[in-house]
């Protein structure tokens, strides 16, 4: 199963881009062990549209085409569930269980996503109640990978 950030917008070099990076890359030593054969980020471009709704629509359909058939589609957003990390693991662990091909986590712009994504989503995902930035959000959402990927193979990174 791949694992896929589908996102809105480019993280610039910089030490969010190293932290980014840092966690890909753990996360893909590990979880290999587990069947899991990539971690993969598609940036998505930021729409130029003059009106909000515009740039939503754009966005999202640039995010669709980017989701696989038959993955799952969990999205980001500040309104999502609240989970602890051993359960997101377990929901890692189903996910691979019921053969799917990827699992394509979905952050999106500034001004939203469609809600056609929102329809076809298996999960909505939050970090708390606060606001994000999107470049943080990507950096936790790869540390909560790899913590997913190390809780699953019994790794001692994750100390509940």
């Amino acid at each position: 199963m791949r694992i896929i950030i589908a996102a809105v917008g480019r993280l610039k070099s910089g030490p969010e881009s190293d932290l980014a990076e840092r966690y890909r890359k753990r996360a893909l030593q590990v979880g290999r062990s587990l069947g899991l054969t990539g971690f993969d980020i598609v940036e998505i471009r930021e729409s130029r549209a003059d009106r909000p709704t515009r740039r939503m629509l754009e966005e999202s359909i640039a995010i669709a085409a980017a989701i696989p058939e038959r993955a799952v589609t969990v999205l980001m957003d500040g309104h999502g569930e609240n989970m602890p990390s051993t359960a997101f693991a377990g929901r890692l662990q189903a996910w691979r269980g019921e053969d799917k091909p990827a699992v394509v986590f979905v952050i999106g712009g500034a001004d939203g996503l469609a809600p056609s994504l929102r329809d076809r989503s298996k999960l909505t995902l939050a970090f708390g109640a606060a606001t994000w930035p999107h470049q943080m959000v990507r950096v936790m959402l790869l540390e909560q990978l790899y913590r997913a990927v190390t809780i699953l193979s019994g790794h001692p990174y994750h100390r509940a």
